[in-house]
């Protein structure tokens, strides 16, 4: 009990000095900096001497700094081991864990798709699978960060899983070792109609750049004559890899991206300097609400240097650049806003006022983009490398705007209970052969039937209009089982809207001003 006493006296002594210190030797800090100081130790003390119940001195203080830094914006935050282990791991491309990418439905985490390699695929793990137990223990009501963080762990030691597959009816245990599980920033990237190559940047890592260069010469290889770039649902990351994405499409020495800060050394600017850019390929790119950070300074200098079509709907709006600041004798770290950046044009695209960060997603885990709020403020105008305009204060605004295709009533029904994801789940584990790509008419039969057994109620004439929505839907997830993750966005994209229009676009285009060619003289075929 002494040794309590005398450590707490010295945290408030330690606490009382920064203060007096923080006023004394800055002569730019306002006066009242120490005196409020001092009032936050004096309130901690009489919580440590009268609060009924004992709190730890710890949580206290944690607990203040991340209500002090929660005043600032959204995106700076208090990292504890947890969460900058998982930051490092999201950025570096890196971590332990057994390669799944998991959600949760109907309380439980369910298996989207193991990751070609990874010890879970290498032990038969499937899409659909769901784990009920994580060492012996229920993983009923877990939060995607507790499932992650369970999952997760260092090389080599092992986690064991129970699992529950649709169609069977005795559960499976599986003892997996964890190994470095390396994340794709393009998971896949293909070639489609039209000899256009499509890739999918899916985040911005320590390897996005390099992926990229090495995605884009595969397709130039296999006939590619244009591309699109899908970013739509990429939260941002690294903004050295985002300058590495843009340079690899425009003039060595062209100016990518600048960031302004208050602090010294903060003021930036960022030029390309690849040596041998593919200048003569038509790009389109599509975003919508989910493209944020590193993604909207993609968007924004290909747009603002007339080298890509944008397409699809608003961009998120996260203009601001965030350091981490390790904590001296602790495994844990600050994350501040320290600058904003700007686009070649001069924009800053950031949209301020968000009541929720973007959070970004991690491998073994999933996690859901915040929609941009609509701001009706007067935007501030900028102009293009050719003159077009574009406007600023909120997020990317596209040159050809495509809203994405809402789900009809019956395929919404479907598609909100994952019934195509577990209907393809049973089939596949019912049936020795392989699932195909495409449905036959008994297997049909067999889906409507699954659709009664699930008191999904419809017409025969609500299921002639929608029969299109829900056989895409269900070959959908018969080729990610069969094919992996790339057959599954194949098949996506027949429906997508957005991609659509870009293949339409492109294919009228021989260089890229043709691509700008029917375009006003603004970022729109309607004015924000």
């Amino acid at each position: 009990m002494t040794r309590r006493i005398v450590l707490w006296t010295a945290l408030l002594a330690s606490l009382f000095g920064v203060g007096w210190w923080v006023g004394r030797s800055s002569a730019t800090a306002p006066t009242d900096v120490y005196r409020n100081l001092d009032v936050f130790v004096e309130v901690l003390q009489k919580v440590k001497q009268f609060y009924v119940d004992p709190v730890e001195s710890q949580k206290l203080v944690d607990a203040a700094a991340r209500g002090m830094l929660r005043e600032l914006d959204p995106y700076s935050q208090l990292l504890d081991e947890r969460s900058w282990g998982n930051l490092k791991a999201t950025t570096q491309g890196t971590f332990g864990g057994i390669g799944i990418v998991v959600t949760m439905r109907d309380n439980y985490p369910t298996v989207i798709s193991p990751i070609e390699g990874g010890p879970a695929w290498g032990l038969g793990l499937r899409p659909g699978d769901v784990i009920v137990r994580i060492e012996g223990e229920s993983s009923a009501g877990l939060s995607v960060e507790d499932i992650v963080s369970r999952l997760r762990g260092e090389p080599g030691t092992r986690v064991r899983i129970s699992v529950r597959r649709e169609g069977e009816t005795e559960e499976n245990d599986y003892t997996i070792e964890r190994q470095i599980i390396v994340t794709r920033a393009v998971p896949y990237a293909f070639m489609v109609e039209g000899h256009v190559g499509y890739l999918r940047l899916a985040n911005f890592s320590e390897r996005s750049g390099t992926e990229v260069r090495s995605a884009v010469e595969r397709l130039r290889r296999e006939g590619a004559t244009r591309l699109i770039l899908d970013l739509r649902g990429n939260p941002g990351g690294l903004l050295d890899q985002a300058v590495d994405v843009v340079e690899q499409f425009v003039k060595p020495g062209t100016l990518v991206v600048y960031t302004r800060g208050r602090s010294k050394g903060q003021d930036q600017r960022y030029f390309s300097g690849e040596k041998q850019p593919l200048l003569d390929l038509p790009l389109a790119v599509l975003i919508d609400e989910g493209s944020a950070s590193a993604s909207e300074i993609v968007a924004g200098a290909l747009q603002d240097l007339d080298r890509a079509l944008i397409l699809g709907e608003n961009s998120f709006g996260k203009g601001s650049v965030q350091g981490v600041f390790p904590l001296r004798g602790r495994n844990a770290a600050v994350k501040l806003t320290t600058a904003l950046y700007h686009t070649p044009s001069g924009r800053s695209i950031h949209q301020k006022e968000r009541d929720h960060p973007l959070t970004a997603v991690a491998l073994d885990e999933e996690a859901p983009s915040q929609p941009a709020a609509r701001d009706t403020t007067p935007r501030p105008r900028f102009k293009t490398a050719s003159g077009r305009t574009v406007f600023g204060g909120g997020g990317i605004h596209p040159d050809v705007v495509v809203e994405a295709d809402s789900l009809p009533p019956l395929a919404r029904r479907v598609e909100t209970r994952a019934l195509s994801f577990r209907f393809a789940n049973r089939w596949v584990n019912q049936h020795s052969r392989p699932a195909g790509i495409e449905t036959s008419e008994s297997m049909w039969h067999e889906y409507l039937a699954f659709l009664h057994a699930e008191n999904v109620e419809f017409t025969a004439d609500e299921l002639e209009r929608e029969r299109a929505w829900l056989d895409r839907g269900l070959r959908r997830e018969l080729a990610r089982r069969s094919a992996g993750d790339a057959a599954a966005a194949r098949v996506a994209l027949e429906g997508d809207r957005a991609y659509r229009r870009a293949l339409n676009e492109l294919g009228r285009a021989r260089t890229q001003r043709d691509l700008f060619a029917r375009l006003p003289k603004s970022t729109s075929l309607a004015q924000p």
